[in-house]
């Protein structure tokens, strides 16, 4: 997850402070200051103001990743530039997150899958990245659906096979309706469990 903002420039306190002290109106040593005591021009106040609006706007973004992805988003981590103040403020930010199915386990990554995709688009204004993630996860999420389907319709067809054995008794009358049941391909498996679960489609076509 990376954040790279653009932000608008715009006057805060920290500029009107400056307009004050330039008009005499609060003392000099009330305005921000560079390192070496100066009081800042009013250029520098505006990079100052839209510095520390990006630093907050990186923040939140990458605070809203980690809230949304929980155990799958690791710590964030910060790109800083220095301002004419001295102090340093965050450019550019990004939150590790997992978003690799669960091996073997198709119930567990639908979970998962959900989870990335709200985390990947919890910030206000997802960036580029966030929006491939997400589009990944959505992958993901429809292999795991399909393939539980699939595990469903297994499990179901060896109950019925088996129940149909125990009451049966093996005659050629209680055989051939099975006999005549052509099988399904794959790829009739998979087109009935997308008709079946018609939120797939839909979703995959969000992305």
């Amino acid at each position: 997850m990376t954040r790279e903002p653009g932000a608008p420039e715009r006057m805060n306190d920290t500029t009107s402070a400056a307009h004050e002290a330039a008009n005499g109106k609060v003392a000099k040593g009330d305005a921000p200051q560079k390192p070496n005591g100066e009081t800042l021009t009013e250029q520098e106040l505006r990079q100052l103001d839209r510095m520390k609006a990006i630093d907050r706007e990186v923040r939140q973004h990458e605070l809203a990743h980690q809230i949304a992805g929980g155990q799958y988003t690791g710590g964030a981590s910060y790109e800083y530039v220095r301002g004419p103040d001295g102090e340093r403020y965050v450019v550019a930010g990004q939150v590790p997150i997992d978003y690799g199915p669960v091996p073997g386990d198709p119930r567990a990554t639908i979970g998962k899958m959900q989870q990335v995709i709200s985390a990947a688009l919890a910030p206000a204004d997802p960036s580029p990245k966030d929006h491939q993630v997400a589009a990944s996860a959505r992958q993901y999420l429809l292999t795991a659906q399909l393939e539980l389907a699939q595990l469903s319709r297994q499990q179901h067809g060896d109950t019925a096979a088996t129940s149909q054995q125990d009451e049966g008794d093996g005659t050629q009358k209680s055989s051939s309706p099975r006999a005549a049941t052509p099988e399904l391909s794959q790829y009739d498996i998979v087109a009935k469990a997308i008709e079946a679960t018609g939120g797939i489609a839909r979703l995959h076509s969000e992305a």
